[in-house]
């Protein structure tokens, strides 16, 4: 495909997204029907894509008219080219500009408002002002960017060093990344990381560096058993797996089991061993010396990453989530062994999700005294994270 050729299926992608259909499903949809586009193309725009998607509001108000057509041509001028050079008209290219849409650019530019210009929907801009303060401006601009892809090294099989070195053998450069120990920042070739032998041996798995220094906030060296609540893929249970003694049991448990079904296979390539439950632990009456609760939320530290999720989410879903946290709060309590300890986990980067429920958590249930609790944000190179520790004392 030429360049332009792809813009013109960054449009047919993105029209099909702004009229409701999931971004991911689209993409995977149009490489299915588009078998002519080899893996450089549909890595290309896939790009186009997800940074369209970033960047929805400030692209299109650069271009000067909307849709899909305004925010491929918003990234076209971002990338310092003529968008008629591109929207030629000819073979596989987007059609030529219509007289309003040439109008749309040639007009002055006023200054956007800040939802606009840093790409969040109205609404939430003032939930993000308090959460964030000083910091909205870094943050926002942050979560405008491609996410860097974050490995972890696998410190049961071997250390950053070696890994390091094995992953250079397939041509994957990376560089160490501070505030996590464990893990190394791909900076060339990172779409061969998964055919890698590093990755297929074990020896590194792919997660971002602040999910990575969530789980090195948990006190895992004096527990025996640990539960990771609300597991999905399990990617933080296989991080506990890594950083614990062997004699350490670890069940993971996920209401959609849909979402756990290549933990097995996962746990077996790290050489963890990690027991998935197919009950949900309240009713079995276990308890465990560690809880991890990385609980549904809002998402909005990780928003680089799920652009779409960003315009899909409203004001209703957020006070779903926040009543659905605090539930899940309230029945995980009971599973935690006397001197246990809770860990309460979000990707959201607003208070009522973090601060509120921590508060909100201690008032309503005794016997429980919060330990440390920390925030991890996108401005820092991480996606944004909250985690709060509680820990179960005897009354």
């Amino acid at each position: 495909m030429t360049p332009n050729a792809r813009y013109a299926a960054s449009i047919e992608v993105i029209s099909r997204i702004l009229s409701g259909e999931p971004a991911e499903k689209t993409l995977t949809n149009w490489a299915r029907s588009n078998r002519y586009a080899g893996s450089k193309d549909r890595a290309a725009v896939r790009d186009i894509v997800y940074d369209c998607l970033r960047q929805k509001r400030s692209l299109m108000h650069n271009a000067g008219f909307e849709g899909a057509r305004g925010l491929v041509a918003g990234h076209i001028l971002a990338a310092g080219q003529a968008v008629a050079d591109v929207f030629t008209g000819e073979r596989f290219a987007a059609e030529v500009l219509s007289d309003k849409e040439q109008a749309g650019l040639e007009q002055s530019r006023i200054t956007p408002p800040d939802a606009v210009r840093l790409d969040v929907p109205d609404w939430i801009l003032p939930a993000l002002q308090q959460a964030l303060g000083d910091g909205l401006e870094d943050n926002l601009a942050a979560l405008q960017k491609r996410a860097p892809l974050d490995l972890r090294v696998n410190v049961k099989k071997t250390d950053v060093a070696h890994a390091r070195s094995a992953l250079a053998k397939d041509n994957i450069e990376c560089v160490t990344v501070a505030g996590a120990p464990n893990a190394l920042r791909v900076t060339e070739n990172p779409r061969r990381v998964a055919l890698s032998g590093a990755y297929q041996s074990g020896v590194i798995e792919i997660q971002d560096a602040g999910s990575q220094a969530v789980v090195d906030m948990l006190p895992l060296a004096k527990v025996t058993s640990v539960l990771d609540y609300c597991a999905g893929g399990g990617g933080k249970t296989l991080a506990m797996a890594a950083l614990a003694n062997d004699a350490v049991r670890f069940d993971a448990y996920d209401r959609s089991k849909a979402r756990m079904k290549d933990l097995g296979a996962r746990a077996k390539r790290a050489g963890a061993k990690v027991q998935t439950l197919q009950t949900d632990p309240v009713l079995a009456g276990k308890t465990y010396d560690l809880v991890l609760l990385d609980a549904p939320c809002s998402g909005t530290g990780a928003w680089r990453r799920n652009p779409d999720g960003k315009w899909r989410f409203t004001d209703d879903d957020l006070r779903d989530l926040v009543n659905t946290q605090a539930k899940i709060l309230a029945d995980t309590q009971s599973l935690v062994a006397p001197d246990g300890v809770l860990a309460y986990v979000t990707c959201s980067l607003l208070q009522q999700e973090n601060e509120t429920q921590l508060e909100a958590f201690l008032a309503g249930h005794e016997g429980w005294v919060l330990i440390r609790s920390k925030r991890f944000h996108p401005s820092d190179g991480s996606d944004g994270f909250f985690v709060a520790l509680f820990k179960k004392t005897q009354l």
